[in-house]
């Protein structure tokens, strides 16, 4: 077993939480305040010697342990039989959505990428301008989905054609 480091406050710290019935940490050294209250709790949290939040600290069975104390027993309950049903009722609940949601897969048919790439698949192709109206994305944001979406992550063959006077028609091969 590995040895935890404390500091001499660490140490009083801790002692006096394992005396108390709950371990609740209510007592400090009376030279630490403020700041100093907050670096001690710090430091025994990145340690997981306490747990807890800003309004109450617990010592942690890590924290006997580097007492080298035991933890008190937890008191022990009978469970209520409706409780414990419904609580494996909601379990199973759980568990069956998981499971629905893991089957089917998300489709992307009707995404807005999917449009485009619809869009330059028909015989005459589509222009920036046409896919802009479309899909309500810039110009800048369709020329970057063209090089980054479709070129590069799905190794479509983007080709374009410009018609004397007319605007540059888009083509995926």
């Amino acid at each position: 077993m590995t040895r935890t480091a404390l500091t001499d406050t660490q140490r009083l710290v801790l002692e006096q939480a394992a005396e108390q019935t709950d371990g609740r940490v209510n007592w400090f050294p009376d030279n630490v305040k403020g700041g100093a209250r907050k670096k001690v709790i710090e430091g025994l949290c990145n340690k997981a010697l306490i747990t807890g939040s800003d309004a109450d600290w617990f010592i942690s069975p890590v924290g006997y342990d580097a007492l080298e104390r035991t933890p008190p027993a937890l008191p022990t309950t009978h469970p209520d039989p409706e409780v414990e049903a419904a609580l494996v009722a909601t379990e199973t609940q759980w568990v069956t959505e998981k499971q629905e949601t893991m089957a089917q897969p998300r489709t992307r048919d009707n995404s807005k990428q999917a449009t485009v790439i619809q869009m330059l698949k028909r015989p005459e192709g589509a222009t920036i301008r046409q896919i802009c109206e479309t899909t309500g994305w810039q110009s800048h944001t369709v020329r970057g989905t063209f090089a980054g979406a479709f070129k590069k992550k799905l190794g479509l063959t983007i080709t374009s054609e410009k018609p004397a006077g007319g605007e540059r028609i888009y083509h995926v091969g």
